[in-house]
């Protein structure tokens, strides 16, 4: 619970408004700064995580900025960046910019600029990663496909996925299909042997697939590699990127598309 405390620019009213959500926060203080009003104080009980007027403004600037770059900015929390740090949660159109609707999913344009400062604000501090939602992950880890020139990338619904989170294609000489799953996981919390075995029961059930990869927040268990069920499939058909591997991928995937602009 919030209250946000404002002045009326007409009459100089003082007002208090009380709101029940981190998104309702940034909703009603921006429609406060739309018509003119001030922005007093924001408070919020203990367990809420704090919001100040500052942050508000701080929305405002990046709504601005995303509009004059054409990209849609949701007023439930778009991305809002204080020191490097992710303060908010992430809206869908903020991160990817989707082009068609299929059976399959959403099929991605391209991503957006909120997809180069999520990456940057990993590269300058990896815990940012747990304050993401798993179903970002996703649309990250679709957006780095696109980034690295697959012809066609699917993010697969939340429900009815059949075990994967992305499907990408790359066409031509060597084309390929790949099946990502996302485990977004607390440090700590390994993915597990039958996350693994569940992803190669789906890449020989969908016979046009050439290889799985599994990217986590992150670790595998540290023998995975000896069993005997996983590792004659790694590297050629089944590819494990722990948070190092995936840190590091997502900073090249940033650092190419900045040397090529």
């Amino acid at each position: 619970m919030y209250i946000v405390t404002s002045r009326r620019r007409e009459t100089g009213q003082v007002q208090s408004h009380h709101v029940d959500s981190q998104p309702a926060v940034y909703d009603l203080g921006l429609a406060l700064l739309d018509r003119g009003d001030e922005l007093i104080d924001i408070s919020g009980t203990k367990d809420a995580f704090p919001v100040t007027p500052e942050d508000i403004q701080t929305a405002r600037a990046v709504r601005a900025r995303y509009a004059a770059q054409g990209v849609r900015y949701d007023e439930q929390l778009a991305a809002l960046w204080s020191e490097g740090v992710l303060k908010a949660s992430l809206s869908v159109s903020s991160i990817i910019i989707p082009e068609t609707i299929t059976t399959a999913g959403v099929i991605i344009r391209a991503t957006s600029l909120v997809w180069n400062e999520i990456v940057e604000a990993l590269g300058n501090d990896w815990t940012v990663a747990y304050q993401i939602p798993s179903e970002k992950w996703e649309e990250i880890i679709a957006g780095a496909f696109k980034k690295a020139n697959y012809d066609e990338v699917t993010l697969t619904p939340r429900s009815r996925d059949y075990g994967r989170d992305i499907i990408a294609i790359k066409r031509g000489v060597g084309c390929v299909k790949i099946l990502g799953s996302v485990k977004r996981y607390a440090p700590g919390n390994l993915v597990e042997y039958d996350d693994i075995r569940a992803l190669l029961g789906v890449l020989s059930g969908e016979r046009d697939a050439s290889k799985g990869i599994i990217t986590t927040t992150s670790d595998f268990p540290p023998r995975v590699m000896e069993d005997p069920f996983i590792s004659p499939f790694i590297p050629t058909r089944l590819e494990l990127m722990n948070r190092e591997a995936l840190r590091k991928w997502l900073l090249e995937l940033a650092a190419d598309k900045k040397s090529q602009g």
